[in-house]
């Protein structure tokens, strides 16, 4: 299997993983896990392929995507009683996936020949795009909107590919250190509640 697919599933496990948890949460049962886990994790996938012209998705033609997706839902399934004790998991595990897929985002967005704002925005969406959905299905405002450092988080880790893509590194490790940016953006915004600047209420 080609390694840059394994980073995928890796990806797509630990999202799976969050929309599994968020599942578990409202006490959902075993349908609504799994319909959770693989939403969260193929939905920035495919919407990603969609905007770079792959038809179908990657999600539709390689079932391990599926199957990762229900693996990770088995195990918050199992799992569920520690998930209330445990919730930070979530968050971790939704870092992670945002790290991972805009990394995956901003490479498949270079090597479609797209330029550096085509790049970082779908970088942004491919990390972003399954949260959204699971938070859409939940009846929660998306996360992307409620957590300032959440797309700016992607956004460095694609800006980070961009980077490493102009210095001519190899593209594994173009992708680790892209995912790793972003990674560490987002645990050190969560860890010191960074945040962008707000505009100053008329009071």
């Amino acid at each position: 299997m080609d390694w840059l697919v394994c980073f995928d599933l890796f990806g797509v496990f630990v999202f799976a993983l969050s929309g599994g948890f968020d599942a578990a949460k409202y006490k959902l049962d075993i349908l609504g896990i799994m319909v959770l886990s693989v939403a969260t994790g193929v939905g920035g996938g495919i919407m990603r392929d969609l905007l770079l012209g792959v038809n179908p998705p990657a999600a539709f033609i390689n079932e391990t995507y599926l199957l990762t997706c229900l693996s990770a839902g088995l195990v918050v399934f199992f799992f569920s009683n520690r998930v209330e004790r445990h919730f930070e998991w979530v968050r971790i595990a939704d870092a992670l996936g945002l790290g991972v897929f805009a990394a995956i985002g901003a490479s498949k967005a270079i090597d479609h020949g797209l330029g550096w704002v085509g790049v970082l925005m779908i970088s942004a969406m491919t990390a972003t795009g399954g949260g959204v959905i699971r938070d859409l299905l939940l009846r929660e405002i998306p996360m992307v909107l409620r957590t300032d450092f959440y797309a700016s988080a992607a956004i460095i880790g694609g800006a980070t590919m961009l980077l490493t893509h102009y210095l001519g590194l190899g593209e594994p490790l173009q992708i680790i250190i892209s995912a790793s940016a972003a990674i560490v953006a987002r645990f050190a915004a969560m860890k010191w509640g960074l945040s962008l600047p707000k505009a100053r209420g008329s009071g």
